[in-house]
């Protein structure tokens, strides 16, 4: 099929890739004509596995434009537009200026074509977008109505730093669709896929994306709150605590040979910095928002945001309870990112530690494989920070170690014995393993 891609960002451009690896003829379109000049010359301005890769074995069937007044003509000629673009969240609400500038466009397409498309939301918006605020401003602004023109909502579960093998790998599709047109042509743009597809309307969809995100935030504010309270009793192992609820059946089932299956979602039953990032954050806040206009209160929503916005304030109030005269203390900070694997910084605990250590200590440093230049851009100017290139050399130079990020290159730390002897490692992430460390001090937040 011939699809046009609305937003060339994380999920625009990876949902581009990899449907053109399935013979599928994709262009994708954005505002940005550096990031268009950039693609064209299959070099990608997001960081993530394997894309370029991908991108550069897959170059005939997929092309890139600017998007701009001479859009809507080339959109005439595709069977289906995918709209992937920012949905961010703004005083605690979703922001759909994006969204409605693209059914505008698309209703004056509409408005002078004879021609049926459809168009189907990739974008993170809330229950009820698709079917009312989009289908309405695409009629009338076309003057024609649903049936001349189709819609559909077929929600993202990719992970920042996974985002090929889950597009390639997924372990569902969902197809939300407001007519059996869009619904065909959903099907057939999935049909290399032999994954469960669930068929649905567009706002059920939209919802279910919400409840998977809210869901997976929940058992980490959880999480982190019980690690709090067992902080504050004291004497109280939580690690193991942790480690024997992982392994109540439920959470961990037995396979057919009776050994523990340890799945994915023990990941988000560990206490840590709290969660980050460019989908988690908003999309919490915009569901409890939401919850709140149709007279529900959202007091578990609400704790969860409140319970992860206290979470690096709580990681620092650790430190201090560790840390003697901490003013005297040269701090070097791993990890900028908000999780491994990815370049991408918005809304990073890494950041916000800066932030309050700023002014409280002797001196800061910070390091990050690929994301030094996106946490200069984004770090406040006033607050001073020597970025470095090679953390290991950095180590003589330093008394406080913070392992933010988890990324794989700093479990080297463990076998650096001479390099760490002295110092003092904060391992918010659980990274490293206290019983093979010596001559240091180790903890961590559980």
């Amino acid at each position: 099929m011939k699809i046009a891609v609305i937003g060339a960002g994380y999920v625009g451009l990876v949902s581009g890739v990899c449907l053109a690896s399935k013979g599928h003829l994709v262009t994708c379109f954005d505002i940005n004509a550096n990031t268009i000049n950039q693609l064209e010359n299959g070099i990608s301005h997001i960081y993530e596995n394997d894309l370029e890769d991908l991108l550069a074995s897959n170059k005939s069937n997929i092309s890139f434009s600017i998007l701009d007044d001479k859009t809507e003509d080339e959109l005439m000629y595709f069977d289906a537009v995918l709209v992937a673009v920012g949905t961010p969240t703004i005083n605690g609400r979703a922001d759909l200026s994006q969204i409605e500038s693209v059914a505008q466009m698309m209703g004056r397409l509409i408005k002078n074509s004879d021609e049926f498309i459809s168009i189907i939301i990739k974008s993170t918006v809330l229950p009820g977008t698709t079917d009312t605020f989009f289908k309405n401003i695409i009629e009338q602004e076309s003057g024609k109505r649903l049936g001349a023109f189709g819609l559909g909502m077929n929600p993202e579960f990719l992970r920042e730093g996974n985002a090929i093998e889950d597009f390639q790998f997924p372990d569902r599709i969902v197809f939300g669709y407001e007519d059996a047109k869009t619904l065909d042509i959903l099907n057939t743009i999935y049909e290399p896929w032999g994954c469960e597809k669930i068929q649905l309307n567009t706002r059920s969809a939209e919802m279910m994306k919400y409840v998977n995100n809210s869901l997976l935030a929940t058992l980490i504010s959880t999480t982190n709150e019980y690690s709090n309270i067992a902080r504050a009793i004291g004497n109280v192992d939580f690690g193991k605590v942790m480690k024997g609820v992982h392994l109540d059946n439920r959470w961990s089932p037995l396979d057919a040979a009776g050994q523990k299956i340890k799945p994915q979602i023990l990941n988000y039953l560990k206490p840590g910095c709290g969660y980050g990032g460019s989908c988690f954050p908003k999309d919490v806040m915009a569901i409890s928002a939401l919850a709140e206009d149709v007279g529900v209160p959202s007091r578990i929503l609400s704790a969860v945001i409140a319970v992860n916005q206290k979470q690096p304030e709580v990681i620092i109030d650790i430190l201090k309870s560790e840390v003697n005269q901490l003013e005297d203390k040269r701090i070097l900070i791993l990890g900028l990112s908000f999780k491994p694997d990815t370049d991408d910084v918005r809304e990073s605990v890494s950041l916000k530690l800066l932030d309050l250590l700023e002014g409280q200590v002797k001196s800061l440093s910070a390091h990050d494989p690929i994301a030094i230049n996106n946490a200069k851009a984004a770090l406040r100017s006033d607050i001073k920070v020597d970025f470095i290139n090679n953390w290991k050399s950095e180590l003589s130079n330093v008394d406080i170690i913070i392992l933010a990020t988890n990324w794989i290159e700093y479990a080297d730390l463990a076998v650096m014995t001479e390099e760490i002897a002295g110092k003092t490692i904060f391992d918010t992430r659980s990274l490293l393993t206290k019983s093979n460390l010596s001559d240091i001090t180790y903890f961590s937040v559980s």
